[in-house]
């Protein structure tokens, strides 16, 4: 379903198809801000949608024309901070999310909008769209968490650079500074993400799982995937197909090998 065609009260929706879960942020008359009651769903639908042996990847992205102008000002007036507590809540569960993620931006990326962004494994954008990290407009602090994630994007100089003034940036910029990682003209975003995905999800869960894991810095698991590895046959049928000039057909998925992930 096309996310211009939702219309909806503020909330998360979502679908799956072929093996890509869709969500979608829908807050229209807000330019898809997000609400109190949105942050605090998007851990659960994730927890659901990551143990659904049908979703293979993930889509975030927002309803008609803007991806999401951060969190609901109306919100912000709650006491003792907790719509940032419930904000750094979903946007770890979103990087924490155990499969590859995407975000599909059009229009406006700003505040809690590219907290969300960034939590995710890979960024396409339409041209035209704009990011900022605004909290430097509203006196409020940004989380170390979500500082530290935006810096190991685009370096300490561009987060600076955002969150010292809370200025846009155009997407050739963002693309430039790798808060992006692709951009698209208008138009094209939706079929980019849509053969993108069927990449994504033809590969190899195994190898996805694992690099997901070391690129977000996990060291202490070596032995683990290399135990996955030797009992998923996937690295034997990867090169049967490829031999045979064929599809591969993967069949690794969590829990499918004897051995169980360690804690911590």
């Amino acid at each position: 379903m096309d996310p211009r065609e939702r219309t909806a009260e503020p909330a998360l929706e979502h679908t799956v198809v072929d093996g890509v879960a869709t969500v979608v942020i829908s807050n229209t008359a807000k330019r898809n801000a997000m609400t109190t009651g949105m942050w605090q769903a998007l851990p659960p639908l994730l927890e659901a949608l990551a143990a659904d042996p049908a979703v293979r990847m993930l889509v975030l992205t927002g309803a008609g024309d803007t991806f999401c102008a951060g969190a609901d000002i109306g919100s912000l007036r709650e006491p003792g901070g907790r719509p940032q507590a419930l904000a750094v809540e979903a946007e770890e569960a979103l990087a924490a999310f155990p499969l590859p993620t995407l975000a599909a931006v059009r229009g406006h990326c700003v505040g809690g909008g590219s907290q969300l962004a960034a939590a995710c494994d890979l960024r396409f954008a339409e041209e035209g769209s704009s990011f900022g990290i605004t909290p430097a407009k509203l006196g409020i602090v940004y989380p170390s968490s979500s500082t530290r994630r935006l810096v190991s994007l685009v370096g300490p100089a561009t987060a600076k650079f955002l969150l010292f003034s809370g200025e846009l940036i155009d997407a050739d910029r963002a693309l430039r500074a790798g808060l992006v990682d692709e951009v698209r003209p208008a138009g094209a975003l939706e079929e980019r993400v849509r053969s993108f995905a069927r990449i994504l999800v033809s590969r190899s869960r195994l190898t996805q799982a694992a690099a997901k894991e070391f690129a977000d810095g996990r060291e202490d698991r070596d032995a683990y995937w290399s135990e996955q590895s030797r009992g998923s046959g996937d690295a034997a049928e990867g090169v049967a197909a490829f031999l045979e000039r064929r599809a591969p057909r993967f069949t690794w998925t969590t829990g499918s090998t004897a051995a169980a992930p360690t804690s911590g």
